[in-house]
């Protein structure tokens, strides 16, 4: 994720948008400008280029869906999140049909922050032009778009959707620390306790099927996540 993130905050609830315009400036990294008005927000946007948007729906001057197609004109690909109270179905539909993501009131602010890094990451890798279909790892091939693991030796092993997703998400963060609760949410969208027991049995199966080359290691970092090392 880019060390300079700029973000576009529109809540019209004074203490809230105040408490987490301060929660979400204090990531490193983060600007935040938040406004309460749906109409200033539309003109802030023509001004100023955001990398991610966190909308209320029921904004005085321009509601938050209208804005979202503000913002969709000026930057199709910038990943937008409603956060809002409305949680009827035909609310959160059009709320994922115009946006991104749909987050209900009262909310985790955790949560919260792991899905607009989410939104981010999937925004940038989605604008990488060399993202490879295949990974090569050690003694081990890697063909991400037909969840294909092959050795060397001629061995093919079909991995299943969640385990070919899971790898990948490995293949793209080698080398790098990565969080557990970021792993969980890219891959299974949520964080759960049974989500991240399913997940170690995952972990567990990945390391047996690359097993053949002992320089391919998933290490658990104590307290924080994985790392994932490969020649």
């Amino acid at each position: 994720m880019s060390s300079s993130l700029r973000l576009l905050y529109v809540e019209d609830d004074a203490a809230l948008g105040l408490i987490l315009s301060e929660q979400l400036s204090d990531v490193p990294g983060w600007g935040v400008d938040w406004i309460s008005n749906g109409k200033d927000a539309a003109e802030a946007a023509k001004k100023n280029t955001y990398d991610v948007a966190v909308l209320d729906v029921m904004l005085p001057g321009m509601d938050g869906f209208s804005l979202a197609k503000v913002l969709r004109e000026k930057a199709p690909k910038m990943p937008i999140l409603f956060l809002t109270a409305r949680d009827a179905q035909q609310d959160v539909l059009q709320g994922l049909s115009q946006g991104d993501d749909y987050m209900s009131k009262p909310f985790s602010t955790e949560e919260l922050l792991l899905r607009i890094r989410n939104l981010v990451k999937r925004s940038m890798s989605g604008q990488e032009s060399k993202e490879p279909a295949r990974y090569e790892l050690g003694q081990y091939s890697f063909d991400y778009h037909n969840f294909l693991l092959v050795h060397a030796q001629g061995e093919e092993r079909r991995l299943t959707e969640r385990e070919g997703k899971l790898l990948h998400y490995l293949c793209q963060q080698s080398q790098a620390l990565i969080r557990r609760e970021d792993l969980l949410q890219a891959v299974w969208g949520k964080t759960d306790y049974f989500t991240g027991r399913s997940m170690d049995v995952f972990i567990s199966k990945l390391r047996k099927y690359v097993s053949a080359d002992p320089r391919i290691k998933i290490q658990v970092v104590h307290g924080i996540g994985f790392e994932f090392i490969r020649p």
